[in-house]
């Protein structure tokens, strides 16, 4: 008899996504992305952090001041970076996305393009904001599917 209180497809890679947010040196703000493709394999994963070769001492992570002295600039979205992590054959048409933010609108466009056809996210935070509006409206003509991650509250612990 097989074990009947497995986690779901949901809970499992929206659990990667939460460990991989966990990467991210941004002192205020932690996203990961876990990309899946239609047969539930993962495809990619990335979280939010400064492009490569950027030493991150050197780089601002400040959410206040000037244009260029704040992260805005520079760091790279996880949805973004799980895109350009992909390393498969072919294309991520078809694929869903699992986020722990909603995608702004920069990352909409690249979700879009690369034919990623439905967003699973867990916090909508900045929700009614100029980006997420745009992004929301962009997901809809292009018609990506979105939803909200149900959390069913199933506790896993474990130590590292």
């Amino acid at each position: 008899m097989k074990r009947d209180n497995y986690i779901t497809w949901d809970q499992y890679f929206m659990g990667i996504a939460i460990m991989s947010a966990q990467r991210s040196k941004d002192p205020s703000t932690q996203v990961g992305a876990c990309i899946v493709g239609e047969d539930n394999r993962i495809l990619s994963m990335g979280y939010n952090g400064m492009p490569a070769g950027c030493d991150d001492d050197d780089m601002p992570w400040s959410r206040e001041g000037a244009a260029l002295e704040s992260k805005y600039f520079y760091v790279c979205h996880a949805e973004l970076n799980a895109i350009l992590n992909y390393r498969g054959a072919g294309n991520l048409k078809g694929a869903r996305c699992y986020a722990t933010l909603f995608p702004c609108n920069e990352c909409a466009k690249a979700i879009i393009q690369t034919g990623i056809n439905e967003v699973i996210y867990l916090s909508d935070k900045y929700e009614g904001t100029d980006s997420n509006v745009a992004a929301k409206k962009m997901f809809d003509m292009a018609g990506v599917s979105y939803r909200e991650y149900k959390n069913e509250h199933k506790k896993i612990e474990f130590e590292l």
